[in-house]
């Protein structure tokens, strides 16, 4: 596949989205594209384009961009994470697709999915929900309710340590105007984290070391405040006739399929497929090709189903 390096304004005119544009070595567009988005702490590089590979051989290009505040783009405080400002940078990266000159001739506007994994797994499901230029969804392993997943994960003494962190962080900031940050993952026995799963780190320190080098493992502590703000569910009933698949790994206890499994059941459409993946975990969907290839090879396939055969 070929590769092409883009960028186009964010909301604020002043803040730029830098994003790599994948499409076919063969044949010629318009083709359909995906617009695709990472979880927490993502840049472009980590995991998304071995995702893409497999869209890009079923004859659809993939946009895949960094957020504001991460990776090559633009945005203060760094490693700031607000779920609502990376919707709306979804949805700039929908308006490039659909209104900027580079892309004529090259992606079809009339033929866009979105796709997001772990936090923005959550993200493809309210873009689905407010933006009608979207024709198909894939939500892969998604975070649904910020705070229970928060909470969940924490026990109720590490839960107690990170809110204590977060309230004199908050304290801190109003007062001298500065960020402080907190690890993405780690040992929670160790220090408090985000997320606290030890299995995490390594995965994403060897992607970053191996083809992400612009990866970094921590985020603002006022990122946990939106996490805890963030729910997804209020969105999904209004998910009314745009096809959607949700990619769930049995068992998952970091974006927790407790949550998922009753979500998809909230998805309002009728062309809907909840794909339940057995024997893989929340982390093997990036460590296990193997695993990787099930997921995108059912990731691709639907979108192959919706913006190629049944448009």
């Amino acid at each position: 596949m070929k590769c092409k390096a883009v960028e186009y304004p964010s909301e604020n005119p002043k803040e730029i989205i830098r994003a790599d544009l994948y499409t076919p070595s063969k044949g010629k567009g318009p083709w359909p594209v995906v617009v695709m988005g990472g979880g927490w702490c993502y840049v472009k590089e980590l995991i998304m384009p071995e995702y893409a590979e497999f869209f890009v051989r079923q004859g659809m290009a993939a946009l895949i961009f960094d957020y504001r505040h991460l990776g090559a783009s633009d945005g203060e405080p760094r490693q700031h994470l607000d779920p609502w400002r990376q919707i709306a940078d979804y949805r700039s990266s929908i308006d490039a697709v659909c209104y900027r000159d580079a892309f004529k001739g090259i992606v079809d506007p009339g033929r866009i999915g979105v796709w997001g994994i772990s936090y923005s797994g959550g993200h493809s499901l309210v873009v689905g929900a407010l933006d009608p230029r979207v024709r198909a969804v894939v939500s892969q392993i998604p975070i649904i309710d910020g705070w229970y997943n928060s909470m969940r994960a924490h026990g109720s003494v590490g839960f107690r340590e990170l809110t204590a962190l977060v309230a004199e962080e908050r304290k801190n900031r109003y007062r001298t105007g500065k960020h402080k940050t907190i690890p993405h993952s780690g040992d929670p026995k160790k220090e408090v984290v985000t997320w606290p799963h030890p299995e995490t780190k390594p995965v994403f320190m060897k992607i970053k070391k191996e083809s992400a080098p612009r990866h970094e493992h921590f985020s603002t502590i006022q990122s946990v405040e939106h996490v805890w703000a963030y729910n997804v569910r209020p969105y999904l009933p209004r998910i009314l006739d745009t096809p959607t698949l949700m990619i769930v790994a049995e068992g998952d206890d970091l974006t927790m399929w407790e949550q998922e499994v009753p979500a998809f059941s909230d998805i309002a459409t009728q062309n809907k497929k909840l794909f339940v993946q057995r024997a893989s975990t929340h982390m093997s969907m990036y460590s296990n090709l193997s695993h990787l290839a099930v997921a995108a090879t059912e990731a691709a396939n639907w979108y192959r189903e919706w913006l190629i055969e049944k448009l």
